[in-house]
């Protein structure tokens, strides 16, 4: 028996919808995808070539929430866990990836390299696992897992010592269970314009830091670390300070 297509403006929508919403869990899924790109990358000691694709992971990541919520993506397709999809791939390409490049880039010297890795590791599978990770209100509880992030300033903004570097990993590493607010940036209501605009700027700055790597601007730092200053500020009155 051959099944009747749809004829009906309803029927035909709903096609639409199911195309539209596996085409977000697709763009979710590239996530993986440039993750893995980061890993061969990095194999081949190219740093600017792995940083770029773990861009392209955060920028995924940055966008695909809004297009779900667009397309009612969850209401679509019920079947599928768009958050577990998402969560395995952040995982990855926040922590697995970035502390592959962190240990192969050498950026803490032996014997510390290896226990500042896996120190990474251990802290990120510890916040990703505990209840209220993120807020109600939708504020990240302790600093989110962005070692993407970390790695990025360490190696191509600022030029630390191996030891700075090891007190560095060790502040974020704490920083993840104090109960301070950071922003998420897709979902926040406060200063939301200002945020996003931030953000913008910030995703424009590290590929045009990249480009030019390896010769180092000070203007570029300057945005990338005003940048940084901006979520710090607003994570502590996100805590202390917001009515």
């Amino acid at each position: 028996m051959i099944k009747k297509l749809p004829n009906t403006p309803s029927e035909k929508f709903t096609i639409f919808q199911k195309m539209m919403a596996w085409s977000v869990h697709l763009l979710t899924a590239s996530g993986l995808v440039a993750g893995f790109m980061a890993i061969l990358a990095i194999n081949d000691l190219a740093w600017r070539g792995a940083m770029l694709w773990l861009v392209v992971a955060l920028v995924i990541d940055g966008i695909d929430g809004t297009f779900a919520r667009i397309f009612r993506v969850q209401e679509v397709l019920p079947e599928m866990n768009g958050k577990t999809m998402d969560y395995i791939i952040d995982f990855a390409t926040y922590a697995i990836i970035p502390a592959y490049f962190f240990h192969q880039a050498g950026l803490v010297e032996a014997p510390f390299n290896l226990p500042c890795t896996i120190l990474i590791l251990l802290v990120s599978a510890l916040y990703y696992s505990k209840e209220g990770m993120v807020s109600e209100d939708y504020y990240f509880v302790g600093f989110p897992v962005m070692w993407n992030m970390v790695i990025f300033y360490l190696y191509f903004v600022f030029d630390f010592s191996s030891f700075a570097n090891v007190l560095l990993v060790i502040f974020f590493a704490i920083l993840h269970f104090v109960p301070i607010k950071f922003v998420y940036p897709s979902r926040v209501k406060h200063f939301r314009r200002l945020t996003l605009a931030v953000t913008t700027i910030l995703i424009v700055d590290l590929g045009v830091i990249l480009f030019y790597h390896p010769e180092k601007y000070f203007w570029l730092s300057m945005v990338a670390i005003l940048a940084a200053v901006y979520y710090g500020v607003l994570a502590v009155y996100n805590t202390w300070w917001e009515d």
